[in-house]
This record gives C-alpha cells, sequence and structure tokens, in this order.
C-alpha cells in the first residue's frame, strides 16, 4: 500500500536532517537552500511493540513489520505558487503524496542560516499556508469556469455537487483558511472534493523542531504554533532532529535507550514520528502470528474483512469464506491460539466485520 507523506518546509529548518532519521536513505543536509532538488523517497520501518511481544509467544523464524513511505521535498519559499525559488517542482511533488509533515524551526542557531534572516516559526507556517492556498484557489478557480455552466442550465446532478463544494472551497479560501476546514455533509461531496486533489485538503501534522533541550517541553515558538493550531483541523509534534540524528547514528538498541534516558525521553522523536504519519494517512495494522512469522499487515481504517484479506493476496478477497479473529490483549493473556479458541475468545466473523487495529487475523478462503 504505496501511500505517501511528503515532508514539507522552508529551506534549512531541517527536513533533509528530519529525513536522514527516518530513512536508511541519506539525503544531503546542507546549509543552504535548494539542497534537495529531487525527492527522496524512504520506505520508513513502522515501530510496533506487539510484534515483539507476539513473537516470544509465537517463536517465528521471522518478524515482518509494516512501512510507510517518507517523501523529502525541495524547501518552498514565498511565491512559490507563481514559480518562485523551485515553486513548481515542489507543488507537483507535494501534490502526490497523500499527506503532509510540515517542518517548523523552533530553534535558535546562529550558525545555521534562515531564509528570511530570523527565527519565526509562525511566519514561516504563514508562507507554505499562503502558498499551497494560493495554489489551491486557482485550481478552485479553474473548475469552477468549466463546471459552472454545466450546472446551472444543464441537469447534471453531479455538476451541481461539484459546483456548491467548489463554492464553498473558494470562499474558505479567499479568506485564508485550508481548505480541510471546509465541512462536506454526504458521500457525494467527499467525492467531489476528492476528486479536487487539493493541496491543502490533504491532512497535515506539524513538526516543531526544536534543540536539545526543548526535546521534552517545548518552548515559546512551540506555545506559539499550539495557539493557532488550536483553530485548526492539525496537530503537533515536538522533536528536536539534531539529537535524533546523533541517536540513529548509535550501533545498538541499548545504546538508544540509554541515551534517550539521559535526556529524558521514554521514546524517540523519531519513533514517535513514524507513528503519528502512519495515523495521519488513516492507516492500521492487523497481525498474522504463526511459526513461520509474526507479521503486520497495512489496511485503511475502517475496511472489512475481504478488504483486508485481500491485503495479502488477492485470492483470499475473492474467495473469501470467514476470517478468524483473536484480539491482542487476549492473545497475550492466553498465550496461544489454541488456548484462546478453548477460551472462547476466537471469534468467527464474515463480510462485513470491520477489521480493528491489532486485531490477530486467520483467513479462510476457496476459489
Amino acid at each position: 500500500m504505496a501511500l505517501q507523506c511528503g515532508i514539507v518546509g522552508l529551506p534549512n529548518v531541517g527536513k533533509s536532517t528530519l529525513f536522514n532519521c527516518l530513512s536508511n536513505a541519506k539525503a544531503q543536509a546542507a546549509n543552504f537552500p535548494f539542497c534537495t532538488i529531487d525527492p527522496n523517497v524512504g520506505v520508513i520501518t513502522v515501530p510496533d511493540e506487539r510484534l515483539n511481544k507476539l513473537a516470544e509467544l509465537v517463536h517465528p523464524q521471522k518478524i515482518v513489520p509494516t512501512t510507510v513511505e517518507i517523501v523529502d521535498i525541495a524547501g518552498l519559499v514565498k511565491g512559490a505558487s507563481q514559480g518562485e525559488g523551485l515553486g513548481n517542482k515542489f507543488l507537483a511533488n507535494i501534490r502526490e503524496t497523500d499527506a503532509i509533515l510540515h517542518v517548523l524551526r523552533c530553534f535558535d542557531d546562529e550558525n545555521v542560516t534562515h531564509v528570511d534572516g530570523s527565527v519565526n516559526p509562525v511566519r514561516d507556517k504563514e508562507i507554505i499556508d499562503y502558498e499551497l492556498q494560493l495554489k489551491d484557489l486557482e485550481t478552485v478557480e479553474s473548475r469552477i469556469a468549466k463546471v459552472q455552466k454545466q450546472a446551472q442550465t444543464g441537469g447534471d446532478k453531479q455538476a451541481k455537487i461539484l459546483l456548491e463544494v467548489l463554492l464553498r472551497y473558494k470562499d474558505a479560501l479567499e479568506k485564508g483558511k485550508p481548505a480541510r476546514t471546509v465541512e462536506l455533509t454526504n458521500k457525494d461531496e467527499e467525492k467531489a472534493a476528492h476528486d479536487l486533489f487539493l493541496l491543502t485538503n490533504k491532512p497535515v501534522l506539524y513538526v516543531c523542531n526544536v534543540d536539545e533541550n526543548a526535546a521534552i517541553s517545548g518552548n515559546r515558538y512551540v506555545d506559539e504554533i499550539h495557539a493557532i493550531l488550536a483553530k485548526e483541523k492539525s496537530e503537533l509534534l515536538i522533536v528536536a532532529a539534531k539529537i535524533e540524528s546523533e541517536i540513529a547514528e548509535l550501533d545498538t538498541y541499548d545504546e538508544r535507550q540509554l541515551f534517550l534516558q539521559e535526556l529524558g525521553l521514554e521514546e524517540s522523536g523519531v519513533n514517535r514520528l513514524i507513528k503519528a504519519a502512519y495515523k495521519l494517512l488513516n492507516l492500521e495494522t492487523f497481525l498474522t502470528a504463526g511459526p513461520q512469522e509474526v507479521r503486520a499487515w497495512t489496511y485503511l481504517k475502517g475496511s472489512k474483512a475481504p478488504q483486508c484479506a485481500g491485503v495479502i493476496h488477492s485470492d483470499f478477497e475473492k474467495g473469501f469464506i470467514r476470517a478468524e479473529v483473536i484480539k491482542y490483549l487476549d492473545y497475550i493473556r492466553y498465550g496461544s491460539e489454541n488456548a484462546c479458541k478453548e477460551a472462547g475468545k476466537m471469534n468467527i466473523e464474515g463480510k462485513e466485520y470491520i477489521v480493528q487495529d491489532g486485531d490477530i487475523m486467520h483467513f479462510r478462503f476457496n476459489v
């Protein structure tokens, strides 16, 4: 399931440093704008403690975690919607992603230049938001011009729905609000909105890149962003990218954990960010457990059992008969599949079952 999160932000805010922490791919991290020209794509393993706990019980030959794709995109500058800097390339790359990780510089360092001369994450956020909104407004106005006559003079129901959605988006964008703040009332409107592929309709997580001293509780820059996001449909995560890059260089898990403990952190910012990106993409995980492997499988939240069976193999979905489901906590409590079955903790589910995160599943099918 090749869904992607794109890392965006102004030049020199720590995007490539963060990407290097996340991925084994080593993007160039340099103290000048546009050192990332072509987007770097990293396939990132999603941390899931449940896999190790299941493996302790099952003793499989291997453990297979799930993954998510992260794309490091060139820095954007003011005027990008009109093609300034690498604006057109930036906008094309971000349009192809499914969600956005917007990195904001929330640290002072005179040795790291800022494209606008000073550290001001609120201003930086507004620059990128404004450029994306301008591009979306251009898209919306172009579509209105094409569909307006068709909706007003013809009997095309879909055109009327699309026009209504477009006009609401236009109103929001002209007020400086992202498209994601527009409330849609039914599935027809949701489909019309999805087909527009608006940049500001993508889910976004703001990542405040701080120094070591602010890694736990943040700082005044983070507080300023918090105050703004209270009004938007967006969340915030604090990460100290420079420290995270040092942690990533350590050879062993124990060394990394010791470093985190010295900083007062229970979990690395990278792990928290990967999990947040996974959630941002509306993804969840079901599990399979057997002597050959304990494995995590990615599915879209809200999927039914046959769709999840199809994640493993298309034949599983085509010939779906039923799913045998054990809840993760029950499996850990009773210690094995047979023990769960004897305790009545294995449920037999049909085609309408909506899979839950952490379900341990075995599919029965016939093709």
